[in-house]
């Protein structure tokens, strides 16, 4: 995946469509492309973190193709906070020059990090990050052990997987998720619990919202996923096959948000909440930005309204979609999370 010049998201392919039929080229759509209701939502939500902590910057890991940047700031304006600078973190070389074009009306309030933050106050977005971090595939062999799955390369078949005992770390981390079953292969992801460990030492005071596709632990690690959730994503065709098109299809696995939680409780963060991304957008003023819009216009109304149904509904991105937001210093309850919060299933 990051390989330089090689890697799925080091290499220069287009990796994101933008959400209209015209646009085709890409492997994947996100939430900020299809609406521009998504990024303001989520604003709303970030004006609150800001006001609260009395700060004025944004940070967004993984900014893609720059929309909910855009969409963000555009609605912070609105909100009165135009002083919000806007932070990005953005491994991806082209991606990063799509987002300068797109953000250049802002001007210096937008900046490129290279590195993680030494200290950071505010906010902080990462939509569909944890889920493109390389995870560790395992598989409980037939004697109760923990096996590691790694890949081979076979002369007549290419590449292949080969499974080997697992280091004592990863055997000790699985065994303490779930419990043995022969023949049962899924993923850990020790780099995202990393990830948000660095967050414990360099975020001072504010709000981190994850919002990603996953589940909590039980039903990660549930007896009948027994085949993972590993996942590629290839021209808009979503596939298990991590063997085809080496670097040039995107690999993901689904979060276990258990397992973030715990990480940000032991890096001395507080968990702010936990919810599907249709009741966050919701509590956090979706359906009045919608409300906003003239539905005079049939047919543009039409338009505006489909995209949100896919956010919302459950049978796509609505119950999917999770939304956990950890952070330090935040005192009163984060309004995306005011009704419907699920952390008592972590």
């Amino acid at each position: 995946l990051y390989a330089p010049g090689l890697g799925y998201y080091a290499a220069g392919n287009v990796k994101l469509a933008e959400a209209d039929a015209s646009a085709p080229a890409g492997d994947f759509v996100t939430a900020p492309q299809l609406t521009p209701l998504f990024a303001r939502t989520l604003a709303r939500q970030a004006a609150q973190v800001l006001r609260q902590t009395d700060t004025q910057a944004v940070l967004e890991f993984g900014a893609g193709t720059g929309a909910l940047a855009e969409g963000v700031l555009r609605e912070l304006d609105a909100l009165g906070l135009q002083d919000t600078q806007y932070l990005i973190l953005e491994v991806s070389a082209d991606l990063r020059a799509r987002q300068a074009e797109r953000l250049a009306p802002f001007g210096e309030r937008v900046r490129w990090l290279d590195a993680l933050p030494d200290r950071f106050r505010g906010c902080v977005l990462a939509n569909e990050v944890l889920d493109a971090m390389p995870v560790s595939l395992f598989r409980w062999g037939d004697d109760g052990t923990v096996l590691e799955r790694g890949v081979a390369w076979d002369a007549t078949q290419g590449f292949v997987w080969e499974d080997r005992p697992a280091p004592p770390r990863l055997a000790e981390a699985v065994a303490a998720r779930m419990p043995a079953l022969p023949g049962y292969v899924s993923e850990i992801n020790p780099q995202a619990e990393a990830w948000i460990d660095a967050m414990g030492r360099w975020l001072e005071q504010g709000a981190a919202l994850l919002i990603d596709y996953g589940f909590p632990q039980g039903e990660y690690y549930h007896p009948q996923r027994a085949g993972g959730t590993l996942m590629c994503h290839l021209r808009h065709h979503a596939h298990g096959d991590p063997f085809t098109a080496p670097g040039l299809q995107d690999i993901t696995a689904h979060v276990d948000f258990t397992a973030m939680a715990d990480a940000a409780q032991a890096a001395g963060l507080q968990v702010l909440g936990y919810t599907s991304q249709a009741r966050f957008l919701m509590n956090a003023g979706l359906m009045e930005l919608l409300a906003q819009l003239d539905p005079s216009d049939a047919r543009a109304y039409a338009q505006a309204v489909a995209p949100v149904q896919k956010l919302l509904s459950e049978a796509e991105m609505g119950e999917l979609f999770k939304v956990l937001a950890v952070g330090r210093g935040i005192a009163q309850p984060l309004i995306g999370f005011a009704r419907g919060d699920r952390l008592g299933k972590l």
